[in-house]
Formats: C-alpha cells, sequence, structure tokens
C-alpha cells in the first residue's frame, strides 16, 4: 500500500479521497488554488501545497505543479478525482516517467476510450452495441452530410473529446447540418482545444444507464449494476438513482456482460463506467466510456455496500478484487441529488458568493457528500456544486419520500441554489412514475 498520495482534485471529492486515504492508513496531500487558500480539503489533508492562481489552468489543470508538488512533498501516487486532469493520457504518461502511481486506468485504455469516435470502434470490435453513424472523426461538411444522409436524421454531433455536455448539437434536418457542425466544433475547440467531431443517429426518447466497473491488474473484471442518469438538463445530470425504473435482471445480466467485454477489450483497469442509450424496446446501445470515477459514484456504493475510492486505490497498489462478481448483491433503492449554487428562475445561473448559514440534513441511510461550511466562499472559477445528497430506502416509493424530507431539511442562506427545484422533480408526476426519459426537463418548466 502507499505511504502518501496526492489528491489533484478540490471540493467534496478532495474530501471524499482523503477519508478513504485514512481509513487505508494511507498519508494525504492535498493541492489548492488561492481561491481555495480556506478550502476544506486544503485544512484536512495532512499537507497542502498551493499550486497556482484561482484560473484552473494556472492551477488545478498546471501539470508542472502539480508534479512538483509530488517532489516536494514525496507522493507516491495521484488519485485525481474527476474532472481536471482525471482523463488526460499524457499526464498519465508524465506521471509514469516521474514514477508516480495513477490511480486510475493506464495510457493505452485511456486513450482508447477517451476519444470518443474511436471508442466506438473498439466496442463494436468487441461486439458491444453502438449508436449507428460515423466510423470515426468527420474530416469536413461532405463526410458529414454523407453520413448524416447513410444513418438518417435527426442526428447528434459530437465533440470527440468531449464530456459534460460540451460540443454536442442536436440537428433535425441538412438545413441545420453546416451551421452546428461548425457551432459543435467552436464549443469544442474552446472546451477541450480538440475540434474533432463525429455524428450519431439520434435515438428518440432514450434513457441514459451506466453500468460501474472495477478492473484490478491481474485480469479480474466485474460490475456493479446499473445508475440511471436520464435525469438531465441540457445534458447536465441533475438526479441519479439505482436500480433503473426499466431495469430487468435480464436486462442488467445483458448489459453488465457488455460493459465487462468493453472493459476486456482495451485492457482495461481501475474504476469505470460505460455509458448506453437504452430505448422504448430496451435494446442498448454503447455511448461512451468514463476513465474515472464518477460524481454519482455513492449511488452504487449505498446500494452495493462497496467503497469505490477505496477499491481504486487498492487496485493501483496491485492488489487482486476480493471479490467476484457473484459476491456482488444489491439491496433497496438509492437517489442522489446534486445541490447546485444556481439560480433555477435565471436560466440556471451560477450563484457564487459567501454561505451565510448553513444546516445539512440528516437521519438513517441519508449521506451527504460536501466541502462546504457556514462562511464558505463559493468561487465563481469553478464548478457550483455545493453537496450531493444520496438516500436509500427499501423502495424507489419510500426512496423519493426520504429525498424530499432530507431536502427539505437542507437550509442554506447566502446563495441561490437549485433545491426547490430538484423537490419539484421529486413531485413530478412524470418522474413518480417512472416513466421518462433523457429529454423530458427539457421539455417542461419545474420552477
Amino acid at each position: 500500500m502507499f505511504g502518501k498520495i496526492l489528491i489533484a482534485n478540490r471540493g467534496e471529492i478532495a474530501i471524499r479521497i482523503i477519508r478513504a486515504c485514512r481509513e487505508l492508513g494511507v498519508k494525504t496531500v492535498a493541492v489548492y488554488s488561492t481561491a481555495d487558500r480556506n478550502s476544506l480539503h486544503a485544512y484536512v489533508a495532512d499537507e497542502a501545497v498551493c499550486i497556482g492562481p484561482p484560473l484552473s489552468k494556472d492551477s488545478y489543470l498546471n501539470v508542472k505543479s502539480v508534479l512538483s508538488a509530488c517532489e516536494l512533498t514525496g507522493a507516491e501516487a495521484i488519485h485525481p478525482g474527476f474532472g481536471f486532469l482525471s482523463e488526460n493520457s499524457a499526464f498519465v504518461e508524465l506521471c509514469g516517467k516521474c514514477g508516480i502511481k495513477w490511480i486510475g486506468p493506464g495510457v493505452k485504455a485511456m486513450d482508447a476510450m477517451g476519444d470518443k469516435a474511436n471508442a466506438k470502434k473498439t466496442m463494436r470490435n468487441a461486439g458491444v452495441p453502438v449508436v449507428p453513424g460515423s466510423d470515426g472523426i468527420i474530416n469536413n461538411f461532405d463526410e458529414a452530410r454523407e453520413t448524416a444522409e447513410k444513418i438518417g436524421y435527426p442526428i447528434m454531433i459530437k465533440a470527440s473529446a468531449g464530456g459534460g455536455g460540451r460540443g454536442i448539437k442536436y440537428v433535425a434536418s441538412e438545413d441545420d447540418l453546416e451551421k452546428n457542425m461548425v457551432a459543435a466544433k467552436s464549443e469544442a475547440l474552446s472546451s477541450f482545444k480538440n475540434g474533432d467531431l463525429y455524428i450519431e443517429k439520434f435515438i428518440v426518447n432514450p434513457r441514459h444507464i451506466e453500468i460501474q466497473l472495477l478492473a484490478d491488474e491481474h485480469g479480474n473484471v466485474v460490475h456493479l449494476g446499473e445508475r440511471d442518469c436520464s435525469c438531465q438538463r441540457r445534458n447536465q445530470k441533475l438526479l441519479e438513482e439505482s436500480p433503473s425504473p426499466v431495469m430487468t435482471p435480464e436486462l442488467r445480466e445483458k448489459m453488465g456482460d457488455a460493459a465487462v467485454n468493453a472493459a476486456r477489450a482495451c485492457g482495461y483497469h481501475n474504476a469505470g463506467t460505460i455509458e448506453f442509450l437504452v430505448d422504448d424496446d430496451l435494446n442498448f446501445y454503447f455511448m461512451e466510456m468514463n476513465a474515472r470515477i464518477q460524481v454519482e459514484h455513492p449511488v452504487t456504493e449505498m446500494i452495493t455496500g462497496i467503497d469505490l475510492i477505496k477499491e481504486q486505490i487498492k487496485i493501483a497498489a496491485g492488489e487482486r478484487l476480493s471479490f467476484s462478481q457473484n459476491d456482488i448483491s444489491f439491496s433497496g433503492h438509492v437517489i442522489e441529488c446534486r445541490i447546485n449554487a444556481e439560480d433555477p428562475q435565471d436560466d440556471f445561473r451560477p450563484s457564487p458568493g459567501k454561505i451565510q448559514s448553513l444546516h445539512l440534513p440528516g437521519g438513517f441511510n441519508v449521506r451527504i457528500d460536501t466541502a462546504v461550511f457556514q462562511g464558505y466562499q463559493i468561487s465563481p472559477f469553478y464548478d457550483p456544486m455545493i453537496a450531493k445528497v444520496i438516500v436509500k430506502g427499501n423502495t424507489r416509493e419510500e426512496s423519493i419520500t426520504k429525498m424530499r424530507i432530507a431536502l427539505s431539511e437542507f437550509l442554506i442562506e447566502g446563495v441561490q441554489t437549485n433545491i426547490d427545484f430538484q423537490l419539484n422533480l421529486l413531485k413530478d408526476n412524470e418522474f413518480q412514475s417512472g416513466k421518462f426519459d433523457i429529454g423530458f426537463l427539457n421539455r417542461k418548466k419545474l420552477i
């Protein structure tokens, strides 16, 4: 086991990783920007190093500063959390050259799955169902038009290096193709410094269901069931749950097997997630793979009882998985709500500011992942997520009730939040019925 791990992240995920390290008896190093000087993760880690000014490119994305912090503190490994450098294969390669262990997949697997156009090829070769579309990146408008004519409208234009809902455009007809290609390319270059695009058939009213994987460095791969992430606004996840309201044991086995095959096909190890689109007939199609831990990982932890962060660390330390697929079981129903500092009344505009007062909910099977406290300054430089509220009930109905009670107890003053929006979502008849799809929040107004 490692003696010391550097956490190349901030906020609640940094706190989450620090706690897992402490349970394993591992020392931790936090890195922080000048804007995060008074952040909780900088206080609770065993050591903390300032790595630059507020902008992410000058601090949390500053490769030289992060590696220098490792050298300065003697950290043997880096846990990237999610976002920032978590899927940067060039950085992973640098870590290897510097003798620093990366707590995540290797460069080869990351490259195979990180580029979404190449990932589709890999999945197709592995026999995993994929959404019809281009065989790789689209090089020009003529290629795009030919592909769109072949698969039929409507289509989606997507950034090959995309994530977080950026670089994605819906195209209903050829009349809208060129302008949306230009817009997607511009957004991709701005967000990812990579303007490569690919095209997929738009699956009408699908659900977004992902399968959590764990794979060690000795060839053992297991899946830990699904998370339904269909509650999205403009491709940004707001609420996740497990099991999915549409899941059957047979479908879970098929999707789980496909996800395991996908991981084996690219030599994947550590934690990862295969994301699928599922249509009304329960046909599923590979969408992408996230080569990292995800924001919604607590859903899987609560329903399986498996600590994914500790497993990540143990896998990176060379340990074998201590359980097989047959050992994994699922208990109850789990829901996670993301609480953001944003104003739903003003098109969800971010609401940075100082938290004047705060009361967090609690109770049986209620979990709060957060790094905020009374007096905490929510920065305009980073993601506005305040907390994740995760609850577990015996049934979906009980879980919904428990979440409504928890959110009603969540009191925060000083910034605008989406708590009322989440409460309205939980009360919505379409959501309560379980009969919704990936676009239903874009079709209605809950505030």
